[in-house]
Order: structure tokens, then C-alpha cells, then sequence
């Protein structure tokens, strides 16, 4: 299998989940199509990546796992922040509020024989009211700085600004690896292996 992600956290969630693998990272243009919203844009971005990564380096019969993630709320996505004032702005808008964090996700095959998996899981994340000493205080930490919506729901963002999840969790950390899992397992039995 090829994990066409170098994303520290879902390369620790397929190795948690038992799998072997390579890492290959697609190199694909992620800027969004005009009037594309955020839903649209990752499951694009998901199958993009796989079927670049599955088309230059899947062995017959290999599969290719890629997934994107965004922050989005008010129908706009929130990327990375790019300083400390951008990540205040960011958490003030997601303070006391509900957002969406979408995955893309898309598992194609180096055997045409197989369908390709393609969905799309979404989770509502609930920010208690915050304070701007508690922002301030929490873009010191770093956390937020390299991360889309600027927090981290597996670190101190997790256990101090979210107040509740509807949804999978691990959806959030970037990865829904239960369905993955699911999925992955469909398609090996429907190519048997």
C-alpha cells in the first residue's frame, strides 16, 4: 500500500492501525477552481492525489491512500496561519461557535479491475466562548501555527478550546481510520487478495 501523504499524523494513525506502507506524497496543484466550495475542494484534491500517485508509482493490484482536510466555517476554509495575528483572527472566529472539518478521501488501485473508493466524512467541532488571554496564551504555545484553523484537536487546542464533537474524532486529526479501514478491507476482499 502507498499512503500518498506525509502528514505526521496520518502516517501515526495507519501505522496505530496495523498497516505497511510507503509514503509518496502527490505533488498536484491544490489551488481551489473558482466558485469550488470547501466539501468539493477536498474530495477533489483527495482523488487528485491518488490517482497522481497511483498513476506514477502503484504496482498492479497496489492501492494508494489520500486524504485532505480542511477547516471551514460561514462556508469559507481557514488554512494554516501564517503568524500569530493571523491565528487570533482565526480563533476568534471560531470562538463559541460550531465549524466543519471535512476529509477527502480516495483509495484508488494500480488494477483497473478494482473501483475506486472515494468519500467524503465531515465532523462539527463546538469552540467554547474564549477569551483573548486564552488565545493569546495558546498561539504562544506554537501549536497553532502549523495547523489548518490554527489548533490542533489531538494537543492543547483539543483539550482546552473544543467543547464538544459531533462527528470522528479522528476525522479532525485528519484521517476517519475506522473507515478507512472498512473500505480498505471491501476493496481487498472484492480483488482477492
Amino acid at each position: 500500500m502507498i499512503l500518498a501523504s506525509q502528514s505526521p499524523r496520518r502516517i501515526e494513525l495507519m501505522h496505530e492501525a496495523g498497516y505497511a506502507f510507503r509514503v509518496i506524497p502527490a505533488d498536484i496543484d491544490e489551488t481551489p477552481h473558482e466558485e469550488e466550495d470547501p466539501i468539493a475542494l477536498v474530495r477533489r484534491l483527495a482523488n487528485e492525489k491518488a490517482h497522481c500517485v497511483c498513476e506514477a508509482h502503484a504496482a498492479p493490484g497496489e492501492l494508494v491512500l489520500a486524504a485532505d482536510t480542511i477547516v471551514c466555517i460561514d462556508g469559507r476554509s481557514l488554512g494554516k496561519p501564517a503568524d500569530a495575528d493571523e491565528a487570533l483572527a482565526m480563533l476568534g472566529q471560531l470562538s463559541g461557535r460550531t465549524h466543519q472539518v471535512a476529509t477527502g478521501v480516495c483509495i484508488a488501485t494500480g488494477n483497473e479491475l478494482l473501483p475506486t473508493c472515494s468519500f467524503t466524512d465531515i465532523s462539527d467541532v463546538t469552540f467554547f466562548p474564549l477569551t483573548e488571554d486564552e488565545m493569546t496564551s495558546y498561539i504562544r504555545s506554537g501549536e497553532p501555527l502549523d495547523k489548518a484553523g490554527a489548533y490542533g484537536i489531538q494537543g492543547r487546542g483539543g483539550r482546552l478550546l473544543v467543547e464538544r464533537i459531533n462527528g470522528d474524532f479522528y476525522n479532525v486529526v485528519g484521517l476517519p481510520i475506522a473507515k478507512v479501514h472498512r473500505e480498505i478491507r471491501r476493496l481487498v476482499h472484492l480483488g482477492g487478495f
